[in-house]
């Protein structure tokens, strides 16, 4: 299946080419931290109408249409966002993302992770630059409601989403250690592991299993 990046010249249903690229970092906005800026309504599960998106005025200026919406959520190979009929309307169609919001979502599609066996790997890919900071302080969700993990590495068998393939830095979460310490993790609708992290919304190194430099190919210590 083709990726937005691959269909940056569709054409839409309102005449001119759409960026499906474009498009996707648009929504992704939108449904993660922008609707309530915006103006939108957020319900349940984080879902917003796709009309009351296409009438911004960046949505508008771009011609985007639901059939442009419908096929960048097809076609994403992260599978970032989900889409259903609006309940008891007219099955108008409502859009969410599955996970990486700084808003305050109720509801949200996400399973808890209650036993260590139930996710074998937890990964988090960062850069060289920030592993200075983690290492002093450990993860942070920073603006977002949770810190992401991958369930295994980029292109392993289920991992769609959860970490960039260029990340240089991988940090693995010793699982039994993190949930015997109180920490809450769920699994989203495509497969990324989140955690909110403590009280202040760290993850300590103490839950850390290993952490890896794979563009150098040694462990790191911390």
């Amino acid at each position: 299946m083709a990726s937005p990046g691959e269909r940056a010249g569709e054409p839409s249903d309102r005449g001119r080419p759409v960026n499906d690229v474009q498009l996707s970092k648009f929504l992704s906005y939108i449904c993660r931290h922008g609707a309530e800026k915006k103006g939108l309504t957020v319900q349940e599960g984080g879902y917003i109408n796709v009309d009351d998106i296409l009438e911004l005025r960046e949505a508008r200026k771009n011609g985007y249409s639901v059939s442009d919406v419908q096929r960048v959520v097809a076609n994403y190979p992260k599978q970032r966002f989900s889409l259903r009929s609006k309940p008891n309307d007219d099955g108008k169609l409502q859009i969410c993302a599955n996970q990486g919001h700084s808003l305050e979502v109720k509801g949200l599609d996400l399973v808890p992770i209650l036993r260590p066996e139930e996710a074998p790997v937890v990964v988090h890919g960062t850069y060289r630059r920030a592993w200075e900071q983690i290492k002093k302080q450990g993860l942070s969700k920073m603006s977002r409601n949770h810190v992401h993990f991958a369930a295994g590495l980029p292109g392993e068998d289920g991992v769609i989403s959860g970490m960039r393939s260029s990340c240089q830095i991988l940090i693995y979460i010793d699982m039994k250690k993190a949930l015997e310490g109180g920490l809450l993790f769920y699994r989203s609708a495509n497969n990324v592991i989140l955690c909110s992290g403590d009280e202040n919304g760290f993850i300590s190194t103490k839950y850390f299993e290993k952490v890896y430099d794979i563009t150098k190919g040694v462990k790191l210590d911390y």
